[in-house]
């Protein structure tokens, strides 16, 4: 027996235990296992009830399909019998018919009937006297337009023939119908009388189609093998391949065949695969004949089933993987801020002050990171001014000495800081100016490279070449003077020109870029005073800047327009457009959208002031996902300005 303390002791190591394993139980681990049981239960249930879903979709749409191949294949049979009555109309009251079939004239009635039984693709007629016996037979050939003729056959035996013989009448009229052998062969024949003019009966008519060949016909339309079973339930004629090719003989039990449910489908085996059939009576003028049966393979519906499942099934696993993964980079984004929270907060509390959490975010544990930073910043601070108060108390003059020191050096470094920022910002700005001539010497040099012989282009290349060099040097000069301004020279001259140079100086940009050129200039010229070189550093930097605006390509369109006061140079692309907010900031300096390390946002600064310095200004209008236009105007008859205003 154990004691009362021993019990005690046991508990309480079991909850020692329990409070290890809680403890080694992380965070990480507490947020990931319910999240991935969650998910594997709801990706197992959506995955059956989709499967199911889908599977008695496609068993229905199989029902309905076999459905509607029976009632075509009935209607295909009620068809034909209403064509046997139109044709066994048109030869019962054919002038002639009745005459020979009183006389019992073979020969009469062959030239009589043979033209109709040809002309109506009739497969099998007969002419029987009142007495029961053949006057004519017309058998087609098989596979032919012949017919075959017989004559003093005993014909009785059909029963419609009887029927007729002996004047009875059904609810629909005088004419019948059955299922009968033929000629070696299964027909569906339909018997009308035919009578003289005195309306005395001189005979009866029947024609027949084979078995065969409607049901062939039926088999086309129902888009299904079809079976025919005489009320006994035995099999009459099929469209399925004979017997001793891979099934039984497809009977159904007499007392089944009288109760034969066209609702209800029965599964059928043949040549080893399933199929699935429906059966029903078989009528025609409201008699029954037999039984009419559609069949279609079910073997498709079971491996459209399968592949269903197997597709649902890896479409969830890969979507339960792709949660799962999701989860787990979720759990980890919250447990690691955490567990930084953790570490950091256990330095402070072992008396490390100089900790940070160093989490950013706009989220709440950010919120409480940056709280905790903010309570370790005012701890360091008071601790920080407790020992400065202390250390003053007793070396003042000496604290006060080494403050003056580290305020005079704080100082220096400002100023050598503000001295190095803005030696970086001109030379950015000279580097973004050099970049285009450079650019363009390298486009044309690759262009000369591929021509295979030198023509007047290339000359014209060349020279461009050489006036790009020439750009370059004078903007490296102006690196190398630093403060020297560079000045405008100004001369008259057709603006046409200036742009026009520029578009061959970006031709090749522009075709790398695979954006569409197009121009619209003055028929004549268009004269400004300006500085040539000057303005073309700006259309330059707005077509560039355009081509940029399209990185999948597009149309780039430039304009030249001239009124009595100024002349417009208009440079619009269909780009992704500059939104409405940073519109009236384009140009200011060091501003610009361009990825890191793209622009420094000093090209429109100084394109502006050229612009401002010729007395003209830049217009800008702009769509979001249309595009941007930037319009240019100088004025033809600039005002007074200092020739000497710097615009670099």
């Amino acid at each position: 027996m154990l004691s009362s303390a021993s019990v005690a002791s046991h508990i309480q190591s079991l909850r020692s235990v329990l409070a290890a394993l809680s403890r080694h139980v992380k965070l990480r681990t507490k947020l990931i296992v319910p999240y991935v049981l969650l998910t594997l239960a709801v990706a197992m249930i959506g995955t059956y009830v989709v499967t199911r879903l889908v599977t008695s979709s496609y068993r229905e749409r199989f029902v309905n399909q076999l459905y509607e191949a029976g009632r075509v294949a009935a209607d295909g049979v009620v068809r034909q019998e209403r064509e046997h009555l139109a044709t066994l109309r048109l030869m019962a009251f054919t002038e002639g018919v009745a005459d020979a079939l009183q006389a019992g004239d073979a020969h009469a009635l062959e030239s009589l009937l043979l033209p109709l039984a040809v002309n109506n693709g009739v497969e099998l007629v007969s002419a029987v006297g009142v007495d029961g016996l053949e006057v004519l037979t017309l058998a087609r050939q098989p596979g032919s337009d012949q017919y075959l003729a017989s004559e003093r056959q005993p014909l009785a035996h059909f029963s419609s023939v009887t029927q007729v013989l002996q004047a009875q009448a059904d609810r629909q009229g005088d004419k019948f119908t059955e299922i009968a052998e033929a000629v070696s062969a299964e027909y569906l024949i339909t018997t009308a009388p035919v009578r003289s003019e005195a309306g005395q009966l001189a005979g009866v008519i029947m024609i027949g189609t084979s078995l065969e060949s409607l049901l062939a016909e039926l088999k086309a339309q129902a888009l299904a093998d079809v079976i025919v079973l005489r009320p006994s339930g035995a099999l009459i004629a099929t469209t399925l391949a004979p017997p001793n090719e891979g099934y039984s003989v497809v009977e159904l039990a007499a007392d089944a065949a009288q109760g034969v449910d066209p609702a209800v489908t029965r599964d059928l085996r043949l040549y080893g695969r399933s199929f699935q059939a429906l059966y029903a009576p078989l009528m025609v003028r409201q008699q029954p004949l037999g039984v009419l049966g559609v069949v279609l393979p079910s073997s498709f519906v079971v491996a459209t089933e399968s592949t269903s499942r197997n597709l649902i099934s890896l479409i969830f696993a890969l979507m339960t993987v792709a949660v799962i993964v999701l989860g787990y980079s979720l759990a980890r984004a919250i447990a690691r801020p955490i567990l930084r929270l953790r570490e950091v907060s256990q330095a402070v509390a072992a008396g490390r002050l100089d900790q940070q959490t160093g989490l950013s975010g706009s989220d709440e544990i950010a919120d409480l990171a940056g709280a905790f930073d903010a309570m370790t910043l005012r701890l360091r601070e008071r601790t920080s001014e407790a020992a400065r108060l202390y250390a003053e108390s007793l070396q003042r003059n000496e604290a006060l000495a080494q403050m003056n020191a580290q305020l005079q050096a704080t100082q220096q470094q400002l100023i050598h800081s503000e001295k190095m920022a803005a030696i970086g910002q001109l030379t950015a700005g000279i580097a973004h100016d050099v970049r285009n001539p450079l650019a363009n010497i390298k486009g044309l040099a690759e262009l000369l490279e591929q021509e295979p012989g030198l023509d007047d282009a290339l000359r014209q290349s060349l020279a461009d070449i050489r006036g790009n060099a020439d750009r370059a040097n004078r903007i490296f000069g102006d690196l190398m003077k630093f403060a020297r301004q560079s000045k405008l020279e100004l001369t008259w001259a057709d603006v046409r020109t200036t742009v026009e140079t520029v578009l061959r100086l970006t031709s090749y940009q522009v075709r790398q870029a695979r954006v569409a050129l197009k121009t619209d200039m003055p028929s004549g010229p268009a004269m400004a005073l300006h500085d040539p070189q000057a303005i073309q550093q700006v259309v330059v930097n707005l077509v560039q800047n355009a081509v940029q605006a399209m990185p999948d390509g597009g149309t780039l369109r430039v304009s030249v327009g001239l009124t009595s006061e100024v002349v417009a140079i208009a440079v619009q692309d269909t780009g992704v457009g500059i939104p409405p907010e940073n519109l009236n900031r384009v140009f200011d300096p060091f501003f610009t959208t361009k990825p890191v390390g793209e622009g420094t946002g000093l090209g429109l600064s100084v394109s502006y002031g050229i612009v401002s310095h010729h007395g003209g200004r830049i217009q800008v209008e702009s769509v979001i996902g249309q595009g941007t236009t930037f319009t240019v105007l100088l004025p033809v008859h600039p005002p007074q300005t200092d020739l000497g205003a710097s615009y670099v």
